[in-house]
C-alpha cells in the first residue's frame, strides 16, 4: 500500500483554529478526502465503491461551496484560493 505522503495537506494549525461545524472546515476536510480517494483510484481503477464515495463527497462539497458563495462571496473566494480548488479566472 502506498502512503499518501505526496498529497498536499493544509497546515494542522488551521484545523485547530477553526470551528468543526463551519463551512470552511467542512470543505477543507472534504477536499483532503477527495485528494486521498483520487490518489487511491489512480492505483485501483476498478474500485467502484470508492468511485461512488468520491462522487458523494464531491456533491457534498459542491453544495457547501454553492451555499457559501451565496452567503458570503469574499469568504468563498478566499477559501477557493487557499485550497486551490478551482482554476483562477483572470479578469
Amino acid at each position: 500500500m502506498v502512503k499518501n505522503s505526496f498529497i498536499p495537506i493544509i497546515s494542522q494549525e488551521k484545523k485547530k483554529e477553526e470551528n468543526p461545524g463551519s463551512v470552511e472546515f467542512q470543505v477543507f476536510n472534504f477536499t483532503n478526502k477527495i485528494r486521498r480517494l483520487t490518489s487511491h483510484l489512480e492505483l485501483h481503477r476498478k474500485d467502484y465503491l470508492s468511485q461512488r464515495g468520491l462522487r458523494q463527497i464531491l456533491g457534498k462539497r459542491q453544495r457547501l461551496l454553492s451555499y457559501l458563495s451565496k452567503k458570503n462571496g469574499i469568504r468563498y473566494k478566499n477559501l477557493i484560493n487557499q485550497l486551490d480548488i478551482r482554476e483562477s479566472q483572470i479578469r
